[in-house]
């Protein structure tokens, strides 16, 4: 059973940063499987950055230059590192990873991000 515990969030204001963690627990096949989703509130949740399957990184185009995914394979964690914020950042932030052996996705419980004008 795979557990994916997010940490870090919290209020920032405009123009600050902000480091969320997940640390994985369980059998991680991959963890270039493991990526950043956010929901803010009344919409859908959407991709922020993920790792390729080739080790690169993809993030959406709101964040791309802002936000940086990086991992540390033997703790088995993958970070967020979030500079430049904005108000429009603020959402649950969340912790994904897809196992493609069995085509299941596994979230963390979310952690609040929220960025004041």
């Amino acid at each position: 059973q795979v557990q994916l515990v997010e940490s870090g969030g919290g209020l920032v204001q405009a123009g600050g940063s902000l480091r969320l963690s997940c640390a994985a627990s369980g059998s991680i096949f991959s963890i270039n499987a493991m990526g950043w989703y956010r929901q803010a509130p009344g919409k859908q949740r959407e991709l922020v950055a993920t790792f390729t399957s080739g080790g690169g990184t993809n993030y959406a185009v709101s964040v791309k230059g802002r936000f940086t995914i990086s991992r540390d394979n033997a703790k088995k964690t993958v970070y967020l590192q979030m500079n430049s914020l904005k108000p429009e950042d603020t959402a649950v932030y969340y912790c994904n990873y897809y196992e493609a052996l069995i085509g299941r996705n596994y979230w963390g419980q979310g952690t609040q991000v929220t960025v004041s004008s």
